[in-house]
């Protein structure tokens, strides 16, 4: 199985198997991890599915992002250089055992 594992805002691990194919967003979301809002459902529109990519197994590459990803992310007062949307970054094998954080609400 291909592991996804995920910081809260308080600091706290939630690992779980991750379904390949789906979008990392989708896979908090399923998981039901309720801190990450997502509310425009994977659209590219709100960026609330803000996260930090705290660790990228191995050999793998996140795909690049986006100008409009990189707009959202721009009006963040949370940014940081491993922010990403989580909407944006579809999930599978070669990503088995990332690491992320949920960002702070803005």
């Amino acid at each position: 199985m291909a592991t996804i594992s995920v910081r809260t805002r308080d600091g706290e691990i939630h690992s779980f198997d991750g379904r390949v194919g789906a979008s990392l967003m989708e896979n908090i979301r399923n998981a039901g991890l309720e801190e990450l809002l997502a509310m425009c459902g994977g659209c590219l529109s709100c960026a609330t599915c803000h996260v930090y990519v705290e660790q990228v197994p191995g050999s793998a590459s996140l795909p690049v992002a986006s100008i409009d990803e990189t707009e959202l992310l721009e009006g963040s007062d949370y940014r940081q250089e491993n922010s990403r949307l989580s909407c944006q970054i579809p999930f599978d094998e070669t990503l088995s055992g990332i690491v992320i954080g949920i960002a702070p609400e803005d």
